[in-house]
């Protein structure tokens, strides 16, 4: 199995949301912010091939869906859909993709689903071939999203997932269309049951048990951990709904890809898609080994 990273549309968001706890003359130092405080920010997708005997793309990021002047309020820099183009330069188009794995449904993550932006016309589906593969918390926020995050939702988006006959909602650590292949972790701290998928590795070789955790995956991290700088647990951004409850959450996840060497697929970091996990001396969690693309790597 080989994995990408698929760069999508880039965003430019203002420094302080991202780093909501975080003082500007400390968060300043790990990404510049420019002119008006906004910050560069990757929207990255992973892509798996063969995986489970298929194609796998995790995330299509914010894609070019907005109109004009919401692109221009949602810091879009690029006007076509750039993760058509990375797709395409990675040897594949959107009709070759098996499966979609939305950790959420906010529109940074799943608006390059949607066909570019045209006057007159309705939002329209992607990935004709594609199992859309959806947990079931994160689903029902979507259709009933609270006043607080209503407009990071596509309105549009879940009657057209429904409508494809190819959806697939998530209850467990394993979906359907990837059988054993993928295991999810779930976190609420940035909104109800936020779906973490990791691309197993093999069995630990020293391990003496049959039902022994993987060892040497990939984790797709999401807006649990952004980007590098989120690693630092207590690091939270503005948009997360309980910032308390996702630092808790964000100690037990990197304790257990430190222990299990599961390697932090970042989406939103400008200029790291792949990291190790790391903890200094004094308890606090960093990475090594970064890797900035990744292009039909092969896992372990």
């Amino acid at each position: 199995m080989k994995l990408w990273s698929i760069l999508g549309n880039s965003q430019r968001l203002d420094g302080g949301a991202m780093f909501g706890n975080a003082p500007r003359a400390m968060w300043e130092h790990w990404i510049a912010p420019d002119a008006q405080n906004r910050i560069p920010l990757a929207c990255r997708a992973l892509l798996a091939s063969p995986l489970n005997g298929k194609t796998v793309l995790f995330e299509t990021g914010i894609g070019a869906f907005f109109e004009p002047k919401l692109r221009e309020r949602y810091g879009v820099v690029e006007e076509r859909h750039v993760l058509l183009d990375s797709l395409r330069a990675a040897g594949f188009e959107h009709e070759d993709i098996d499966v979609v794995v939305l950790s959420h449904l906010h529109f940074d993550h799943a608006g390059g689903l949607l066909a570019p932006w045209a006057e007159g016309r309705a939002p329209a589906l992607l990935f004709p071939n594609a199992v859309f593969v959806v947990g079931a918390e994160q689903w029902q926020r979507a259709r009933h999203p609270h006043a607080r995050d209503r407009a990071s939702y596509i309105a549009e988006l879940p009657d057209l997932l429904e409508a494809s006959g190819r959806l697939e909602i998530v209850r467990g650590e394993r979906a359907q269309a990837l059988g054993g292949t993928v295991r999810f972790h779930y976190s609420d701290g940035h909104t109800p049951g936020l779906m973490l998928a990791e691309i197993e590795g093999p069995v630990h070789a020293d391990s003496a048990q049959a039902d022994a955790a993987p060892h040497g995956g990939v984790v797709f991290c999401a807006d649990l951990v952004p980007g590098k700088p989120w690693v630092h647990v207590p690091i939270t951004m503005g948009y997360d709904r309980n910032a308390e409850l996702l630092i808790d959450e964000k100690r037990a996840f990197l304790e257990d890809k430190l222990a299990r060497n599961v390697h932090l697929f970042f989406t939103h970091d400008p200029g790291c898609a792949l990291a190790q996990v790391t903890r200094d001396a004094k308890g606090r969690f960093g990475t090594a080994h970064e890797v900035a693309e990744l292009q039909a790597r092969t896992l372990g």
